[in-house]
């Protein structure tokens, strides 16, 4: 596969979204921009911002916006973090507050740089959040942490209703993809996840990268076999020249495809669609 050479294929109808729109979507909007809020919906540019924020659902980054991998599907910056903000739960836990959020999803850049990679931020999050948020439901989509047990546990003993880690890709192409990442640690992540205790497990894949049918079909069995409950499947946009090329638009026929056989699998939910996000109906999948 080559990249930073192949030009874009123009992007099919069934990609192009409307703006979103409501009294509110324009009030949290009005919110987050006011007390400056940081949300993966906003600096995304998510498509599907307006209908999450409309039921209550919306997506925070911690750890700063800088990460210590490279993958080449994703636009955060790479380099250097700065020191970890203590006050960052506090504020987390505060904009959540302001936006009435009804259930969040926390994410958080890779901070291999920090001693625990910051779990330890990661953990007093989620005990904020709920501290000043009583009522809330919440899903911890995570790193992998290298694979140390230690900084999972951490996560574990807060009892997140959902915590999630993505595949991104099939074995093939996690080279490429996510060039510090590794395939089978990813799904001994999940594995270990589902036998300590976590109640839903999720994990997602892009399409749009040069897997075949069989790769995807062999990517969901995989995740079945570690006990992952929920799958979402989404396409993959190329954001920048320097990122890697989409090769191809797969049918919203396809996606269909792919949520039936999943569901014939056992996966209690599978989100798949060319816009479908990570958290995507995620309120929908504590259910």
């Amino acid at each position: 596969m080559e990249t930073n050479k192949k030009q874009l294929h123009r992007k099919p109808h069934w990609l192009k979204v409307k703006l979103p729109t409501g009294d509110n979507f324009k009030k949290l909007r009005g919110i987050v921009e006011k007390h400056q809020l940081h949300t993966i919906c906003t600096s995304g540019r998510c498509p599907n911002m307006g209908e999450c924020w409309g039921d209550g659902t919306a997506t925070f980054m911690i750890l700063g916006n800088i990460c210590t991998r490279s993958c080449g599907f994703c636009n955060v910056l790479t380099g250097k973090p700065l020191p970890a903000d203590l006050e960052e739960p506090h504020k987390v836990a505060e904009s959540i507050r302001l936006m009435g959020v009804k259930h969040a999803v926390i994410t958080s850049v890779d901070r291999d740089d920090l001693p625990d990679g910051g779990a330890g931020i990661w953990a007093e999050t989620i005990r904020k959040i709920r501290e000043y948020n009583p009522g809330i439901t919440m899903e911890t989509l995570i790193p992998d942490f290298q694979g140390k047990k230690e900084q999972l546990d951490l996560i574990i003993k807060e009892a997140p209703e959902v915590v999630s880690h993505n595949l991104e890709t099939v074995r093939r192409l996690t080279r490429q993809v996510r060039k510090q990442a590794k395939y089978d640690r990813s799904l001994e992540v999940l594995k270990y996840l589902k036998d300590q205790g976590i109640n839903r497990t999720k994990s997602g894949i892009m399409l749009g990268l040069g897997e075949t049918r069989e790769e995807v079909i062999e990517t969901m069995k995989d995740l079945r076999a570690v006990g992952v409950d929920v799958m979402t499947i989404g396409q993959y946009l190329q954001p920048t020249p320097k990122h890697l090329p989409v090769e191809r638009y797969p049918t919203p026929e396809e996606y269909k495809e792919y949520e039936t056989i999943g569901l014939e699998m056992g996966f209690r939910f599978v989100e798949s669609g060319p816009l479908v996000r990570s958290s995507y109906h995620a309120h929908k999948h504590i259910k």
